[in-house]
C-alpha cells in the first residue's frame, strides 16, 4: 500500500515565546546596540554584518541559499514518495525545525534523551530517537509525555533482548506502548556503530519486542553513513547492499507477522551523503508477502538544511558532483573573520578558531575578502594550514590583497559541528551583509 506521509508540527506559542528571549552579553558576536531587544525584532533595524556593531569572529547562515535547499530537499523526497525527518541535532534550532515542517518534513530526528527534551519543550509532535533509549529516568518521562499528549508520536531503535526488557521493566504501568525499530547494523562485526549484526539476532530482539507490553515493534532502522567516506564506486556498492539488507531484514520479519497493520512500518536510514542511494533501494516495489502492510521509507538527512563547502558538497547526491537530477544544494553557513596579524609574507593570523568553526572533516575555506573599503571580491589562492582555539593560521600567496584589519569570509565544512558554538546565528539578506534575523540553538 502506498503510505500517507503527512506533515509533522510544533508549538507555535512555544516559538513565539522564545523569540522574547532577550539578546545581551551572554551571545558573542551581538552588537551592544541590540541588548535588551527581543530575539524576535532585533534584526527589524536591518543591521549591518559588518558595521553595526557585531563582534568578529561571526557566523552567519544566509536566507536565500537556506529557503532553496528547504524547497530542494521537500521536491526530491515528494517526487520520490519518501518521508522526511531531518536530524535536529545538526542544528538544534526551534524556528528552522519550524521552516523545516512548513516545507513537509514528516517528523524531526534526535539522537539523544536531551534533545528529546529540547523538542518537546517546542511541542514537536513526531520524533524518531535514531538510538537505543535505555534510561529509566529519560523512559519514566517519555512516559509521561505520550500520557500526556495522545497527538505525540515517538519511535526509537533497539538492537538487543537485554534492551528490550530493561525498557519493558523502566515503562511498567505506562499507558502507550513506545514505538521502536530494530536497529540494523552492517555484517561486518567491526564497521558501523549500533544495531544487530545478523539475521538470527535481528529475529529474536523483533520477537522480544513484539511480545512486550510496554512496546510495539513498528519497523527497521539503521545507519549507512558510518560504513563508508567518499563516493567511489566500491563505496557506492557497499551502501547498496547495507540499504538491500535493510530491506531484506524487514521483509524477514514482516513474513513472520511481528509487525502490526495498525500503523505503517518504518523503514528509516539515510544520512546526507547517500540518501538517493537509501531512497531507491526502500522505495522499489515491496513483495506480495507483505500485503495488508504499509511501508514509509523514512530520511534522516539533516546537513542538506546548510549543505556546506566540504564534506558534504564532494558526497552529497546533490552536491558538486551530483549523481541524481535536481538544483543542486548551496552552501548557506558562512563564517567572517578579521586579519589581526600578518607575522611574515606568507602567513596571516586571524581572530577565529576551534571554538568558533568546526575543524573535524576539514578546515575552513577562504572564499572572500571584504576591504576597507566594503567592497567584497573573492579571495584566490590563500589556505588554511591550522586552527587553534581562537586562531586561524592563513597562508598567503605572492601579492596577497590582505592587509591587518580587513575581513575574510570562509566557507564551512560539517555543518554538525559548527551550530553547537553559536547559541544566536544571524540570518543576512541576499546583499550577505545585512542582518534579517536571528536564531536560537539549544545544545
Amino acid at each position: 500500500m502506498t503510505p500517507v506521509i503527512t506533515r509533522g508540527h510544533l508549538d507555535t506559542t512555544a516559538l513565539l515565546a522564545a523569540g522574547e528571549e532577550r539578546l545581551d552579553w551572554r551571545f558573542k558576536a551581538i552588537p551592544s546596540s541590540l541588548w535588551g531587544l527581543p530575539l524576535a525584532t532585533a534584526a527589524d533595524a536591518r543591521p549591518c554584518l559588518f558595521t553595526g556593531g557585531f563582534l568578529g569572529p561571526v557566523v552567519v547562515l544566509e536566507a536565500e541559499p537556506l529557503e532553496h535547499n528547504l524547497r530542494t530537499m521537500a521536491a526530491w523526497c515528494a517526487e520520490r514518495g519518501v518521508a522526511l525527518a531531518p536530524h535536529g541535532k545538526t542544528t538544534m534550532a526551534p524556528q528552522l525545525f519550524a521552516k523545516q515542517f512548513d516545507n513537509g518534513a514528516w517528523g524531526i530526528t534526535a539522537a539523544n534523551a536531551a534533545q528529546l527534551r529540547v523538542y518537546r519543550a517546542f511541542g514537536v509532535s513526531r520524533v524518531l530517537l535514531a538510538n537505543q533509549l535505555v534510561d529509566p529516568a529519560a523512559l519514566r518521562w517519555l512516559a509521561g509525555e505520550l500520557d500526556d499528549d495522545p497527538e505525540f508520536e515517538f519511535c526509537c531503535w533497539v538492537d538487543s533482548v537485554r534492551g528490550v526488557e530493561l525498557m519493558t521493566a523502566a515503562l511498567a504501568g505506562a499507558r502507550r506502548q513506545v514505538d521502536v525499530l530494530v536497529e540494523l547494523g552492517p555484517r561486518e562485526a567491526r564497521r558501523g556503530r549500533t544495531g544487530v549484526r545478523d539475521e538470527e539476532t535481528a529475529m529474536a530482539v523483533a520477537r522480544a519486542a513484539a511480545a512486550s507490553p510496554a512496546l510495539r515493534l513498528t519497523g527497521v532502522g539503521g545507519y549507512e553513513g558510518a560504513l563508508e567516506k567518499d563516493t567511489t564506486e566500491r563505496a557506492l556498492a557497499h551502501i547498496e547492499s547495507y540499504v538491500d539488507t535493510l530491506r531484506e531484514t524487514t521483509i524477514l520479519l514482516a513474513e513472520a507477522g511481528l509487525f502490526s497493520d495498525e500503523t505503517p512500518v518504518i523503514v528509516s536510514a539515510g544520512g546526507s551523503a547517500y540518501f538517493d542511494k537509501v531512497a531507491r533501494g526502500l522505495t522499489v516495489d515491496w513483495p506480495s508477502s507483505l500485503d495488508g502492510l504499509t511501508v514509509l521509507p523514512v530520511l534522516r538527512s539533516g546537513a542538506y538544511l546548510t549543505h556546506d563547502d566540504g564534506r558534504y558538497r564532494e558526497v552529497s547526491p546533490l552536491g558538486a558532483y551530483p549523481r541524481v537530477s535536481g538544483p543542486p544544494l548551496r552552501s548557506a553557513l558562512r563564517a567572517w573573520a578579521q586579519v589581526t596579524s600578518i607575522p611574515t609574507n606568507d602567513l596571516a593570523l586571524l581572530t577565529m578558531g576551534k571554538r568558533d568553526v568546526s575543524f573535524d572533516d576539514g578546515l575552513p575555506e577562504p572564499q572572500s575578502h571584504r576591504d576597507p573599503a566594503g567592497t567584497v571580491r573573492p579571495l584566490e589562492g590563500h589556505t588554511v594550514g591550522k586552527l587553534n582555539d581562537q586562531h586561524t593560521y592563513l597562508t598567503l600567496p605572492p601579492g596577497s590583497p590582505l592587509a591587518v584589519g580587513d575581513w575574510v569570509g570562509f566557507g564551512l565544512s560539517h555543518p554538525c559541528t559548527v551550530f553547537d558554538k553559536w547559541p544566536v546565528i544571524p540570518v543576512v539578506g541576499e546583499d550577505r551583509h545585512t542582518v534579517v534575523d536571528f536564531v536560537r540553538t539549544y545544545f
